[in-house]
């Protein structure tokens, strides 16, 4: 048996790109991932699953169509299943993401910042 813990600094550091979540832990269906992001996402919804935020490191602004919130180190945020929104980083921002296993992070609406899915670190 390979138990083991999971330094999420230790993973952070691993990696430089934005928006390219990578997976570090998976519990049942659902994976855990970490992401650098900074500047703008795309507007996108996952229809078929809630999507979850945690901020470890910066500020994370998440738009809403009717509104946004603002995430800080230590805070998180569960967007609802085909909920459209849009986050945004002005500075680097380190998150952890929990989404099913093979969630797009584009959702719905694809394009050039569609990462590369089922990448671990």
């Amino acid at each position: 048996m390979d138990i083991k813990s999971v330094n999420l600094q230790e993973k952070l550091s691993g990696f430089t790109d934005q928006w390219a979540p990578k997976i570090i832990a998976q519990m049942n269906d659902y994976h855990f991932k970490l992401a650098k992001i900074q500047g703008d996402f795309i507007w996108h919804r996952h229809d078929d699953t809630d999507e979850v935020f945690i901020v470890i490191d910066g500020e994370l602004y998440i738009a809403f169509r009717e509104g946004s919130v603002i995430l800080k180190a230590g805070e998180m945020l569960v967007v609802p299943k085909g909920v459209e929104h849009k986050p945004f980083a002005e500075n680097e921002c380190k998150v952890m993401l929990v989404e099913p296993a093979g969630t797009v992070n584009t959702g719905n609406s694809g394009g050039e910042l569609t990462a590369k899915d089922d990448v671990w670190i």
